[in-house]
């Protein structure tokens, strides 16, 4: 398979995001740009008018190098999952509004955890969503060990603080996929005023800008406690345990 196929075979959300964040770190290697003016400050938000700043920190993952790579595998891994999977399969709109929510809860939290690149949150709390929703699918962990996909998470901070890195990060990924977890998968089946309706919802315009009216009926509703992804349709789910 090309290049080119491959790039083009991406869905659009995954496919946006990947060239973006890729075309970031392009312009900072080459001193176009420079990193400083990217990291989250609200000080300079408010007091210069940098409001660009609220976006840029998610696309940036550190100059070219091992790390990045390792990001960037994982942001596409992930987030086309997610995207291509029954999560949201057909609905690119509503996944989008899961970035967004997700960005936007980060960016309350930001101030708190001193976390000024937000881009590696944001693909963890992807992962932390497909584990959740993915929990009939094997993992394997660098040949060493198996696990159910719930735990994909947990495996990955505890090898990151192995390595010496901040939990902080990956935490933060942590906390706000479970809050979109909680209040899309598990407040619809809780008795109350809140049963059977979904908290979290794609603006109508942001459905139109994708074209995705026709999709309306489409929605998977996951159980509390997974789904089996094979029954789902998911080739992905096909075969051994899958390896990070």
């Amino acid at each position: 398979m090309s290049f080119d196929t491959w790039y083009r075979e991406i869905p659009i959300v995954t496919r946006c995001y990947l060239t973006v964040s890729v075309l970031t770190t392009v312009a900072c290697f080459f001193d176009l740009i420079s990193p400083f003016s990217l990291y989250l400050n609200y000080r300079l938000i408010y007091e210069k008018y940098e409001v660009w700043r609220l976006f840029t920190n998610f696309c940036f993952f550190g100059m070219p190098s091992l790390d990045f790579v390792f990001h960037m595998y994982f942001l596409v891994r992930y987030c086309r999952l997610l995207e291509e999977g029954p999560s949201f399969r057909g609905r690119s709109s509503d996944f989008f509004t899961m970035l967004m929510f997700g960005a936007l809860l980060m960016l309350i939290i930001a101030p708190f955890s001193s976390v000024f690149f937000l881009g590696y949150s944001l693909t963890f709390m992807m992962v932390y969503v497909w584990a959740r929703r993915s929990e009939t699918f094997p993992m394997n962990f660098l040949g060493l060990f198996n696990f159910p996909a719930p735990w994909l998470p947990w495996v990955l901070l505890a090898f990151s603080a192995l390595l010496g890195a901040s939990p902080v990060v990956d935490l933060v990924g942590i906390l706000v996929g479970h809050v979109y977890y909680y209040l899309e998968d598990i407040v619809p089946r809780m008795p109350g005023r809140f049963h059977g309706k979904h908290v979290i919802f794609t603006p109508a315009i942001i459905k139109y800008l994708f074209d995705e009216q026709q999709h309306d009926g489409l929605r998977v509703d996951f159980q509390p406690n997974g789904v089996d992804l094979r029954e789902a349709g998911f080739d992905g789910a096909e075969g051994g345990a899958d390896g990070l």
